[in-house]
């Protein structure tokens, strides 16, 4: 049979060129977006979102490594961050740009769910698909709150497991090329994306090893009634060996964990954290981007389900496994997050990038002609790059350049102080993150003991501190030895924050807490 001009006519490097150059948009368009909202200060200036920077920081002053992490340890983010610093664009123009590239990474993983060119029909269209999906449902989220029920755009921080979510996706991408190649390599790249992502975040086992690898067994056990090869067992042994050979990387790490987590798992109090995911969803659907947005996650995760047998009537293995995962993922998550008795929506992610996975395998069901990966990844980067640059690029470049006055003040004159000051959590970190040196504001707890919580310790190495800056996050400080705030040389008044200096009267820190 002759083959189809319309198809030997689209190379298939303009396909993927394009849907790149679509999903680059996309990510610029977003995060230009989500910006330009109340969430700025959750991707700029909150104290959990800037953990990663103040590793970097700390590294690019030389500063001994000796950090008190959470479970999470915010490797590969890290590492990212890194690099993305040496373009020398501050430190709110490197998160920013942290948060595109996270957006972009996503598209990758999607374009891997999305299968071969070879094997599905308009795979770049699935990718697009999804991918779009997702960046929508980060538009609707416009909270300052790191507690709303708005898990889409956390992927623009690099301190909400943005490496977790990719890696979970690409985990279901590599899955599904495994069973549709049967090539031994997704194995072992599986084994070690697992083993890398628990290491770095344990979360990964629950969002990722647990619902696939129940996925793949049914695979299996399907297969092996059938009489039929499959890969699947394979498969589900690499995702659960690597993660092992996560946990077990992780036990040399465990002077730098200083909470593995495991507190805040209380199953008694289930029934408390059923009402408080419920009030969540409440405040959600209480404005109408809400209602929109879990209205079409509702409406993806039931597309998941029929994908799913749709996708397995027709013997297309890999495909429905990704289906499968679009809703078994979230599924298993919202029960888990619940019966552990947890209060963090930042742990249910999944019903986030789960449910889009539904679309990526969308193309492969309607049976649209393959030119429609063309169409598709054309239109989708022309309206994309028209909306990056005309939308996305100026408000980017707005958001990294805002004026922050007061935090500059705090910063000129502890700069120019050249002496150590310290701060509670939520009050010191984002000062701390944009002084010359970081060392020289030490993060301490009301009663000026170290508070070695996300931070080094080596910061605590002078000992005392000569000054405090407060603000309105800054509980009330009980100082040691019957000293008191009104004993202080100078009060520096800098908009939102307060500098109490004790000048040549300086203050010991007390015993580290974490």
């Amino acid at each position: 049979m002759a083959a189809d001009p319309a198809v030997t006519r689209e190379p298939r490097w303009a396909r993927e060129l394009l849907g790149l150059a679509a999903a680059a948009a996309i990510a610029v368009t977003t995060a230009a977006v989500v910006a330009s909202t109340s969430r700025v200060d959750l991707l700029l200036r909150d104290g959990d979102s800037l953990v990663t920077t103040l590793v970097v920081e700390s590294l690019l002053a030389a500063q001994p490594q000796d950090w008190a992490m959470s479970s999470v340890l915010f490797l590969p983010e890290s590492a990212v961050l890194f690099v993305l610093s040496l373009l020398g664009l501050g430190v709110d123009g490197t998160l920013l740009l942290a948060g595109v590239l996270n957006l972009l990474a996503l598209y990758g993983a999607l374009r891997l769910v999305a299968g071969a060119a070879d094997r599905g029909r308009a795979p770049v269209a699935g990718a697009l698909l999804a991918y779009s999906a997702f960046a929508l449902f980060a538009v609707t989220e416009a909270s300052s709150d790191r507690d709303a029920l708005e898990p889409a755009s956390l992927l623009l921080t690099t301190t909400y497991y943005s490496a977790t979510v990719i890696a979970a996706v690409f985990a279901v991408g590599l899955a599904r090329r495994g069973l549709d190649s049967g090539r031994r390599r997704h194995l072992w790249v599986l084994a070690a994306v697992a083993a890398a992502s628990v290491l770095t975040n344990p979360l990964f086992a629950a969002w990722v090893t647990v619902p696939l690898a129940i996925v793949l067994a049914v695979v299996a056990v399907r297969a092996r009634r059938a009489h039929a090869p499959s890969a699947a067992a394979g498969l589900a042994a690499a995702l659960v060996g690597g993660s092992v050979v996560g946990f077990v990387g992780r036990m040399p790490l465990a002077g730098v964990i200083a909470n593995t987590g495991a507190g805040y798992a209380d199953p008694a109090r289930w029934a408390e954290s059923l009402g408080y995911y419920a009030r969540l969803a409440a405040d959600r659907m209480a404005e109408p981007a809400g209602v929109v947005a879990i209205s079409a996650g509702v409406a993806l995760w039931v597309w998941c389900l029929v994908a799913t047998v749709r996708l397995a009537r027709l013997g297309r293995t890999g495909a429905a496994v990704v289906a499968a995962c679009g809703w078994l993922m979230p599924l298993l998550v919202v029960v888990g997050a619940i019966a552990l008795g947890t209060h963090a929506a930042r742990y249910l992610q999944p019903i986030a990038f789960a449910p889009v996975l539904g679309l990526a395998v969308l193309p492969g069901i309607v049976r649209s002609p393959r030119r429609t990966d063309l169409v598709w990844a054309a239109g989708a980067a022309a309206v994309a790059l028209v909306g990056a640059g005309v939308l996305g690029v100026p408000r980017l470049v707005a958001a990294a350049s805002a004026a922050d006055a007061d935090l500059a003040c705090v910063v000129r004159w502890t700069d120019a102080s050249e002496r150590t000051g310290a701060g509670q959590f939520w009050t010191i970190r984002l000062p701390k993150a944009h002084v010359a040196d970081p060392r020289s504001l030490v993060q301490v707890d009301h009663e000026l003991r170290g508070y070695a919580w996300l931070v080094n310790r080596d910061d605590f190495a002078p000992g005392e501190v000569t000054f405090l800056v407060i603000d309105a996050e800054t509980v009330a400080f009980a100082l040691p030895g019957g000293r008191q705030m009104t004993d202080a040389s100078a009060v520096v008044d800098c908009g939102r924050y307060t500098i109490v200096d004790f000048g040549d009267d300086p203050l010991p820190i007390g015993p580290l807490r974490s």
